[in-house]
């Protein structure tokens, strides 16, 4: 058994999350001492490690009582929630990309966009092309990125701060054209290592 300062430092939470989480009735501990103070059991430290990881995850507590719900008549299902927060992520993600290339816009300098994380087309097209993948190569990613995955598709164009009418139109001929299965890309060779002096 575990005192309440126990299991919150254990968590890295306050007292007071604890007290919450028992006000809600999201961890109720079934043990007190005779004066009263809570006494958390192995079960109760599982629980809140997964009240943890959902909560890392972004499910906000309502949900995350919803999701661990002993009934299970009453039960949400977990991958209901994870979808829905993965879905809310993916709109802020796009949501903060569009503020990045909004303040690269707003700088007007050149030099800031190789100081940001950002990508853009051009610089991925120098990178592949660097690479060694011509125009063809280039088109056969697009094309097995679209069939592969084409959500992530949809959000790696975006990242690259490409105008939506220029996406719809990478994804429609990337998706009309049948990607080749046994075809590979042909990457130039590495120069050999220097041998050794002797």
């Amino acid at each position: 058994m575990k005192t309440i300062r126990q299991l919150a430092s254990q968590f890295g939470l306050s007292r007071s999350a604890l007290l919450y989480y028992d006000r809600l009735g999201l961890l109720r501990p079934d043990y007190r001492t005779s004066a009263g103070h809570r006494l958390y059991s192995a079960e109760d430290e599982a629980r809140l490690a997964r009240i943890c990881e959902l909560r890392t995850a972004g499910l906000p507590l309502s949900e995350i009582d919803a999701v661990l719900e002993p009934s299970r008549q009453l039960r949400a299902p977990l991958g209901a929630a994870l979808n829905r927060r993965l879905s809310e992520l993916n709109h802020e993600i796009a949501a903060l990309r569009r503020q990045q290339q909004v303040a690269m816009a707003l700088l007007c300098d050149q030099s800031a966009a190789g100081r940001s994380r950002i990508m853009t087309k051009e610089r991925w097209v120098q990178l592949l092309t660097a690479c060694g993948l011509d125009e063809d190569d280039r088109a056969r990613w697009h094309r097995e990125f679209e069939q592969l995955s084409p959500e992530a598709h949809q959000d790696f164009l975006e990242s690259l701060g490409l105008p939506a009418p220029e996406i719809k139109a990478i994804r429609r001929w990337s998706a009309s054209v049948p990607a080749q299965p046994s075809q590979t890309v042909k990457l130039p060779k590495r120069p050999a290592p220097p041998s050794p002096k002797s």
